[in-house]
């Protein structure tokens, strides 16, 4: 079974990213704005879906997410519009080198 990893823009401009296992993201887009979890989001509403991608293994959504998660907000920004150079920039180290994978 697959997941998607999502990034919400919520209604204070944050971000907030997670998973969902299953094919109908629209549900749990659903779900936040209808204050189904008590988290982040749950104050932040409404939300709507920034970005998101399918992964055929949930394991490589976790993987994903959580990566994401630490990100900056910039970082985010380019993901969101898909502006790789830029997200390869923000992933440089400070000293200017890649971080070796």
């Amino acid at each position: 079974m697959g997941a998607y990893v999502y990034i919400l823009l919520c209604a204070d401009k944050s971000f907030y990213v997670g998973c969902a296992t299953g094919e109908d993201l629209t549900i749990r887009i659903n779900q936040h704005n209808q204050g189904h979890f008590p988290g982040y989001t749950h104050s932040r509403r409404p939300v709507e879906l920034a970005w998101s991608q399918y992964f055929d293994r949930i394991t490589d959504a976790i993987t994903a997410e959580s990566q994401i998660k630490g990100w900056s907000r910039a970082k985010k920004q380019a993901l969101i519009q898909s502006d790789w150079e830029t997200v390869q920039n923000l992933a440089r180290r400070r000293g200017g080198k890649s971080k070796k994978v």
